[in-house]
């Protein structure tokens, strides 16, 4: 089994934010979005041909889940692809806490099957990962992944799913100009020589690489993101203000080149999106090309930079 017929496109859609409830101070990013704001959102990223949207049941403890799948009933099944998560830290007492999680975000997105099922930390690999199997097997999920796993973990999951004739089929870490542990590690590379597409989140750490925000502009206060962010900002300013310079001579804005970088990279990056013209930055960021000068010059600065953006939820990657 390959994952090479799901014809990944060059970005996915990330849809974190969606399962905020709109009222400031609840969920990660205190964002009220409106269901034909999202569906003129999805109408473009259509027209793109941006199919693949990722999501999760702790993304909103289901709001999210909810909301995609009453925006995509205006396509065909076969028309999208969709990605969402085990996460064993919210799995329940049953018998078979995956396969009951599993049933959960098939109802509440709308649909039989998942494209991309992925156990979202590796809480115990050895128990988690055979839980995968049965799934596989029944056609409810069509293809696998492990989200925040290190190396040692990609290949035990690997090995315990190869057993049964499957195979980790991706990878989706957190990986920006920012935070390169992914490819410190040795995870790139190990992607790379398997043929396994990586998935890049948090490549614009929650806004702090759009170039919107700066030590004169933070990030909106009473949200964790600025709790987070807000004190790096003046080490960033050299960093932008270079993707900023790229973007002009490309006819493009700080966030298209950040995420040019991460596709430059061979990663698929996830990106967050709550505006149609969103989808307008990922066509440009497509359609950029960055010399090899570019993105050692990008990353020189990110490191002079010297910040840590690991989330909470992350371990380190070497190990």
């Amino acid at each position: 089994m390959t994952i090479e017929n799901l014809k990944i496109p060059t970005v996915a859609l990330g849809t974190w934010a969606w399962g905020d409830s709109g009222e400031t101070g609840d969920g990660y990013f205190g964002s009220g979005l409106t269901r034909a704001d999202l569906e003129e959102l999805a109408d473009r990223a259509h027209a793109a041909g941006f199919t693949l949207w990722d999501t999760a049941i702790v993304y909103g403890m289901g709001r999210s889940e909810t909301v995609l799948g009453e925006v995509l009933k205006r396509y065909a099944r076969n028309d999208y692809l969709l990605s969402t998560k085990f996460t064993p830290q919210a799995a329940g007492g049953g018998e078979d806490p995956m396969a009951d999680m599993l049933e959960q975000s098939l109802g509440r997105l709308g649909t039989d099957y998942v494209d991309l099922y992925w156990i979202h930390n590796p809480t115990d690999v050895a128990r988690w990962t055979p839980r995968l199997i049965p799934l596989l097997k029944s056609g409810k999920v069509k293809h696998v992944g492990v989200s925040n796993h290190n190396l040692v973990e990609i290949k035990l999951a690997d090995q315990i799913l190869g057993e049964a004739g499957f195979r980790v089929e991706a990878i989706q870490n957190h990986y920006s100009l920012l935070y390169r542990s992914s490819e410190d590690a040795g995870i790139l590379d190990h992607c790379r020589n398997q043929g396994i597409p990586f998935f890049a989140y948090m490549v614009l750490e929650q806004g702090a690489l759009s170039g919107k925000y700066s030590p004169e502009n933070p990030l909106p206060q009473g949200t964790n993101r600025a709790q987070a962010y807000n004190d790096m900002l003046p080490r960033l300013t050299a960093l932008t203000d270079k993707l900023a310079s790229i973007g002009r001579s490309q006819d493009a804005a700080v966030p298209d080149v950040a995420v040019a970088w991460a596709i430059a990279k061979g990663t698929t990056p996830i990106i967050g999106v709550t505006k149609a013209s969103y989808i307008d930055g990922l066509v440009r960021a497509s359609r950029i090309k960055l010399t090899s000068d570019e993105i050692a010059e990008l990353e020189a600065l990110a490191d002079a930079a010297n910040v840590n953006t690991r989330g909470w939820w992350e371990k380190e990657m070497q190990g």
